[in-house]
């Protein structure tokens, strides 16, 4: 039991941390300083939509958790999971390589009574092809605080979360 309760809060935390970190999106004239995410680790997901940023790619961003946390955004997670992004996470691009680089993502995430926090630093992301679509590649996100019960740290697999930028 104290396993499985470990595994559904590092899922949850991972997934909430990569979802805040991850989207995709088209690359344009009509862009609206919006990203969405996504992240599935262990079979739970977590999602958002439409989330503000303070620019667009390529130039040099960050992402309002604001517009990604509940009641502003709609981050939401499966499995009886919830997660809160911590920070702004900032993004930063090289379109020659292909690449998005995100500074920071602090999550913390909830199962039951169980509460863990969690930073990655440094996150590389794959642009998918001429798209804003970034895929990520795999990373370790460190416990900060919480619960005993919490891993020490936990892996997110590559190409397990992704960001839309629109």
């Amino acid at each position: 039991m104290r396993r499985i309760a470990r595994l559904s809060v590092s899922t949850g935390l991972i997934a909430a941390a990569l979802a805040t970190t991850t989207a995709a999106v088209a690359h344009g004239p009509t862009a609206e300083q919006r990203v969405d995410g996504v992240i599935v680790v262990a079979g739970n997901t977590c999602t958002w939509t439409n989330a503000a940023t303070s620019a667009d790619p390529p130039n040099t961003l960050t992402v309002d958790r604001a517009t990604v946390n509940r009641p502003g955004g709609d981050l939401g997670c499966d499995g009886g999971i919830t997660a809160t992004l911590n920070n702004n996470p900032a993004f930063t691009f090289d379109d020659t390589a292909g690449t998005a680089r995100a500074d920071v993502i602090d999550i913390s995430g909830q199962q039951s009574f169980i509460s863990c926090r969690y930073k990655a630093t440094g996150i590389v992301w794959d642009r998918d092809g001429t798209t804003r679509k970034y895929v990520n590649r795999a990373f370790t996100a460190t416990r900060t605080s919480g619960s005993f019960l919490c891993p020490g740290s936990v892996t997110t697999a590559a190409g397990d979360a992704s960001m839309l930028f629109h």
